[in-house]
């Protein structure tokens, strides 16, 4: 079956950096495209990052953007999540998630909802 497993979260000061791993076992690996999540408590479930299944496309939202970056390694099947400036209010579960992304070599997804599936999360805490 699918299975996706992060690891690389744990607290961290403000200021500092993460590097967030998401290895995939039971899909072909380089037909999904991938995402990265984050929940934080009280608060809905939000994209930090998205990239194409053959890497050539990303996308971050505003609160990220310049701070996190996505990768990915097609010959290990895992998915990466630089995250650097850390913040305290990036503290969150962060979730990696798979989508088959069909013909498009390109095509990146946004929202949580398109994703077929989910890893267990591994927490980031921020201190102030």
């Amino acid at each position: 079956q699918v299975q996706l497993v992060e690891s690389g979260g744990g607290l961290v000061q403000a200021g500092g950096s993460l590097r967030l791993s998401c290895a995939a076992s039971g899909l072909t690996f380089d037909w999904n495209a991938m995402g990265w999540f984050r929940q934080a408590p009280g608060k809905e479930r939000e994209i930090v990052a998205a990239i194409s299944r053959s890497g050539s496309s990303t996308y971050y939202p505003d609160s990220v953007k310049g701070r996190f970056t996505i990768s990915r390694d097609n010959a290990k099947n895992t998915v990466y999540l630089q995250v650097d400036s850390l913040k305290p209010e990036d503290t969150a579960v962060y979730y990696c998630a798979a989508v088959y992304g069909g013909y498009s070599g390109a095509k990146i997804y946004r929202q949580q909802d398109e994703y077929d599936y989910w890893g267990q999360g591994t927490q980031v805490t921020v201190s102030s």
